[in-house]
């Protein structure tokens, strides 16, 4: 039974690909002017990615991303493991990727969707304000420069390009925004 949202009707959909990170769906939809067709959708692992405070400082990996083209400033962060909480994914990511144990209970920051025009990857954003250093990054995939960074750098940082990602853009100036 097609269902009918906000003007456009879903008729159902099915695969064009699928990996353990990535699906591409063929969404058969009616836009809004009638028009009949199908919608390419793709469909990203969920994420979560860390936001840790110290004093006036973020925690930051320093990266290059080879699809971008482009070396700059992320959260740490990855894919959430099936059957585990975002918030958990979010500080087991930060240990892997930058040797920090995260302190204190953490604060569900924000929610976003980067692409919602194509592209269903919401990413959850969680804040810590502490961590300890327990050693060196455990995940040889990861390679990054591990950066405490002045929170006061943050609108620069974006405005010049150097931050890499929707989310990790948009947590930072939330965060710089509401403290």
């Amino acid at each position: 039974m097609p269902e009918a949202v906000g003007g456009w009707t879903i008729f159902g959909e099915r695969s064009a690909y699928e990996s353990p990170w990535v699906r591409v769906r063929l969404v058969d939809v009616e836009a809004p002017e009638g028009r009949r067709f199908d919608y390419h959708v793709v469909d990203l692992s969920r994420v979560a990615v860390a936001l840790v405070v110290d004093d006036d400082r973020v925690l930051l990996l320093w990266k290059y991303r080879f699809p971008a083209g482009q070396w700059g400033y992320e959260l740490p962060g990855g894919i959430v493991d099936d059957g585990e909480a975002p918030g958990a994914a979010a500080a087991r990511e930060t240990a892997e990727e930058t040797g920090w144990h995260v302190t204190g209970e953490a604060e569900h920051l924000l929610s976003v969707e980067p692409l919602p025009g194509q592209v269903r990857a919401r990413i959850n954003a969680y804040l810590w304000r502490g961590a300890e250093h327990f050693g060196d990054p455990t995940d040889p995939a990861e390679d990054g420069t591990v950066a405490w960074v002045d929170v006061a750098r943050i609108p620069e940082l974006v405005a010049r390009g150097q931050v890499l990602g929707a989310a990790t853009a948009t947590a930072l100036m939330y965060f710089y925004g509401t403290r």
